[in-house]
């Protein structure tokens, strides 16, 4: 990583940036920050799903089951990869439940592996009471174990989130991007 800072504004995707990794990674806030930063759309695909299909997750898994959930889940990144380039934070068992998603990201567009330990996450995450996973520690632990081979075979660029700040892995990420040709700078319109 370079000391030179990258500069603000006026940037373009040249292909769909999916963010992935477990629960408190910072898919959501990383990827914001970059929209902010470099003047790129963002988009966290629950919440798109939930906007889309006018009910909340939980209630899609209580009312139609997991499956249907999943098929939802799969629609809407077929969906997402085919508009134009954005940044999307995806939710955390997206590349774990079907290996179709992760062909699907990584046809359209690049993928992020945003890496955290289960101790880490259940830092950051203010309320764990919302998360069932963290009610008991050692099932986070374990279940981040079993989905890293998922992660990281989905993923074009890994990055470690343990004790970094969101603004630094933000610029690492635009680095890479950069380098990949995949964040490019607008052009002046005269």
């Amino acid at each position: 990583m370079s000391d030179n800072a990258i500069p603000a504004g006026g940037y373009r995707l040249t292909k769909p940036v999916f963010f992935i990794g477990f629960m408190g990674a910072g898919k959501t806030s990383v990827s914001q920050q970059l929209a902010v930063q470099y003047g790129l759309a963002s988009i966290d695909a629950d919440e798109y799903l939930e906007l889309r299909e006018d009910r909340i997750i939980a209630d899609i898994f209580a009312e139609d089951g997991e499956e249907t959930f999943r098929d939802i889940e799969t629609d809407v990144l077929r969906d997402l990869s085919q508009r134009s380039p954005r940044l999307i934070g995806c939710g955390g068992g997206v590349v774990t439940k079907r290996a179709e998603n992760a062909e699907i990201m990584r046809d359209a567009g690049y993928v992020i592996y945003l890496q955290v330990t289960a101790d880490e996450a259940a830092r950051r995450i203010p309320n764990t009471d919302s998360r069932p996973m963290f009610k008991n520690l050692e099932t986070a632990r374990k279940t981040i174990v079993e989905r890293i081979p998922q992660y990281e075979a989905a993923a074009h660029y890994a990055i470690d989130t343990e004790g970094r700040e969101i603004i630094d892995l933000a610029r690492e990420i635009a680095e890479q991007l950069l380098a990949e040709g995949i964040m490019v700078k607008e052009e002046a319109h005269e």
